[in-house]
């Protein structure tokens, strides 16, 4: 399968104890979803690499996994830093206007007052704040993702639909 297949969970972030369990951080909203998971996939250089999960434990800031094989402090040092993935089809089915990051890349983003402007490149996170970044007149553009600018997501037409805020787009169009 291709990488296009699968979504990123979250990482390995350290060791725990000595008998090759390790602290993984899950990057969604409810981590509680995946506590019963038999298997992941890491990433090992530009291959994703199935691994089978003994045991897993999900707690309020705390989240163990231990593999079949990785049995010492040592073979579990190895992974650390390594993403972990799962393929698309356990992603948890979202609401009407809900959406996936990944979804919208290549969506036209279509304002409420100036019609079509580009087409979505990503979506970043930058700690307190989502942002939509669209290429427009030569530019990158970055839209918040707030129910205020960006209202409905259109997906039979792959339309993002906004109302960006007066002079929002001249911030990045005047050097």
């Amino acid at each position: 399968m291709a990488k296009q297949e699968y979504f990123e969970l979250g990482a390995i972030a350290k060791p725990h104890g000595i008998k090759g369990a390790l602290h993984a951080f899950l990057d969604v909203d409810d981590p509680y979803e995946y506590d019963e998971l038999t298997s992941v996939f890491v990433q090992e250089g530009h291959d994703l690499v199935p691994y089978f999960i003994d045991d897993i434990q999900i707690k309020p800031n705390l989240n163990l996994i231990q593999f079949e094989g990785i049995d010492s402090v040592d073979k579990a040092k190895e992974l650390v830093g390594k993403k972990l993935f799962l393929p698309m089809s356990f992603l948890p089915k979202l609401k009407e206007n809900q959406f996936y990051f990944h979804e919208v890349i290549g969506y036209q983003v279509e304002d409420v007052n100036l019609g079509l402007l580009g087409l979505v490149k990503e979506i970043v996170s930058l700690g307190a704040q989502d942002v939509l970044v669209m290429m427009y007149k030569e530019r990158e553009v970055l839209i918040p993702l707030t129910d205020e600018i960006v209202p409905k997501v259109n997906k039979k037409d792959k339309i993002v639909n906004t109302v960006l805020p007066e002079g929002l787009l001249d911030i990045y169009l005047n050097d």
